[in-house]
């Protein structure tokens, strides 16, 4: 008697989920052992790209043949801020596992260094978008999102490791990985609204497809920030973990073990489903923030921050014809 529930296969096909079956079962201990805890760095492969020309970003090798690669965002006297300084090096990490690295790789984690994972946008970028024309910043804007969404050219799945906070921008960054893994009192939030600003950067379509359309609502229009576990209840995050980068590498080690075309070929029909409407969700929020940004609410919310106080909102317009 076959003792896994509704399998009802004829004949060979049954014999071939059967082994399947099998090769997982001696897999996963395979995989969880080889990679469990903090793993030793594996012979590069030839044409390793271990950091951007800034180190601004890091990048490491990890487990047999290296087939795990380790992104980090390495700005952590800014509590790795997003800034266009780590956006371009990000990109020039990208570009290079994308032209040289792709062979032997397996899956990525990205995380951060030092406490956060990544705190958001760069103060002084964010007060020089006031001072600029609408126009431009929505140009701007649309640049600077695509800096990180470039993740998603990555050919392999990719797994944020969510090590501390994760605001704003950073949070988003992690929205357009495959998988979230969150420590438990990690802080996310995407807190635009609550700083006078139109959310960015993908999140008003991502977020409703991850957790749902009622949930993504009360997140982007109050701004709250929660914890890794309540992320965990929303769906925000597969799980969390005391040590979130040692539990990516496990799971990105059960990827990497997996068949290479099936795993590629499985995170493109993924994030092509994904991926329909991004493209005018990203104009629109990039035209939208251009329209914030000239606003005096959100001038107020970013001096707020420098100055460690709530801001005083007070647009509330009415949009009747003036007499």
């Amino acid at each position: 008697k076959n003792e896994r529930p509704s399998l009802v296969i004829a004949g060979s096909l049954c014999h071939g989920v059967a082994v399947m079956l099998r090769l997982w079962d001696v897999a996963r201990p395979l995989a969880r052992s080889s990679f469990r805890g903090r793993l030793p760095l594996a012979a590069p492969p030839r044409g390793l790209c271990s950091s951007s020309s800034s180190d601004a970003v890091v990048v490491e090798r990890v487990g047999p043949e290296g087939r795990i690669a380790i992104i980090r965002l390495n700005r952590p006297d800014k509590l790795n801020a997003m800034t266009t300084e780590l956006g371009d090096a990000f990109v020039e990490v990208v570009a290079k596992l994308n032209r040289d690295d792709a062979q032997g790789l397996g899956a990525v984690v990205i995380t951060g260094a030092g406490k956060a994972f990544s705190a958001g946008g760069d103060l002084q970028f964010l007060r020089d978008r006031h001072t600029d024309t609408p126009s431009r910043n929505a140009s701007i804007m649309r640049t600077f999102y695509q800096r990180f969404l470039c993740v998603r050219s990555l050919p392999v799945p990719v797994i944020a490791a969510i090590n501390g906070p994760a605001i704003g921008a950073g949070l988003c960054f992690a929205l357009a990985c495959d998988v979230r893994i969150a420590a438990p009192k990690a802080k996310m939030g995407l807190t635009f609204t609550a700083l006078g600003l139109h959310p960015g950067m993908g999140a008003t379509h991502f977020l409703p497809s991850i957790v749902g359309p009622q949930v993504a609502a009360e997140l982007l229009l109050t701004g709250k920030v929660i914890s890794g576990e309540e992320a965990a209840q929303y769906g925000l995050v597969a799980r969390t973990a005391e040590d979130p980068l040692a539990a990516a590498i496990e799971s990105a080690a059960a990827m990497a073990v997996a068949g290479p075309v099936a795993v590629r070929t499985t995170v493109r029909s993924l994030r092509m489903r994904q991926d329909v409407g991004l493209d005018q969700a990203l104009q629109r929020e990039a035209d939208s923030q251009a329209q914030c940004y000239a606003s005096l609410d959100y001038r107020d919310g970013i001096e707020a921050i420098a100055e460690k106080r709530k801001p005083n909102f007070v647009q509330f317009e009415h949009y009747r014809e003036q007499a």
